[in-house]
């Protein structure tokens, strides 16, 4: 029986690599087009899957025609001020949904799961408007104006909320807490794992968000990573080594924070039950 359940191990093992090397594939083959020349990467007779000579020129050419340093401000502000927002609104709207009881309590969530249900491209004609009127176009802010709520994070918190026992808010409550006290010292505190998972979830989107960044903002300086690379596809829509180029440059920070906090990624979409 030992050696029989040890085979199977070994033959889960072997399936998981071989499905690991499936999904590694296009990073390493975005790595490798980046150093060929144009002929390898379109040429499929003889077909070149390693680059006879590393072109660095790739690499020097993207820098030097895009303010990388730029689009990494943007983008890393943009996501760090969504993922600010969208914990502290919908952490107190989730809150006010799940433990508090006040008139209209039941239709106001039921707007809140109906923008969940309808397609984002809805709100982009009134946000743009917005922004617009507002004088605001071109700007980080015209970037975050769309993730500031997110119903969706309201959604998922609402849920850690009405899992906590009533015997905490009844606790502070005896010992003089308010409404506000009871959230931030008691129930925000317990639901760390929720506030995680929302973090991950709106930092992902937003790093990967890109009509709206193509759509408000239309000069260079105030552009994130996403819009650039798909300025620099229609630049160079036959030229692959320097879009997979740049694709390396955008992608390389975001890889970096997996590595660095790959167990709260984990934690957090196993906690929240979806998926990247």
């Amino acid at each position: 029986m030992k050696r029989k359940r040890n085979i199977s191990i070994f033959c889960l093992h072997i399936v998981l690599l071989l499905g690991a090397c499936v999904m590694m594939m296009p990073f390493v083959w975005m790595v490798l087009t980046s150093f060929k020349t144009v002929t390898e990467a379109t040429s499929m007779n003889p077909f070149h899957f390693f680059p006879k000579e590393l072109k660095w020129e790739n690499y020097e050419k993207v820098i030097g025609e895009n303010d990388f340093l730029r689009l990494y401000l943007n983008t890393f502000a943009m996501m760090a001020i969504r993922v600010g927002c969208a914990v502290l609104f919908s952490a107190m709207a989730a809150y006010a949904f799940a433990r508090l009881k006040f008139p209209g309590r039941d239709f106001l969530f039921g707007l809140v799961l109906f923008q969940m249900m309808v397609p984002v491209q809805i709100f982009v004609i009134p946000q743009y408007l917005m922004i617009d009127k507002m004088g605001m176009r071109n700007t980080v802010f015209a970037l975050v104006f769309p993730g500031l709520v997110s119903a969706f994070g309201t959604f998922l918190l609402r849920q850690f909320f009405m899992g906590l026992p009533k015997e905490l808010e009844e606790s502070a409550r005896l010992d003089g807490c308010n409404i506000g006290q009871t959230f931030w010292r008691i129930m925000l505190p317990l639901t760390k794992s929720g506030l995680v998972a929302l973090s991950i979830f709106t930092a992902l989107f937003s790093f990967k968000d890109l009509m709206w960044p193509m759509i408000v903002n239309s000069n260079a300086g105030a552009s994130t990573l996403s819009a650039a690379l798909a300025k620099i596809s229609s630049a160079y829509s036959v030229n692959y080594p320097e879009l997979m180029a740049a694709a390396v440059l955008a992608i390389w920070p975001m890889l970096l924070l997996y590595i660095i906090f790959q167990r709260q990624f984990i934690e957090g979409i196993a906690t929240s039950g979806g998926k990247l």
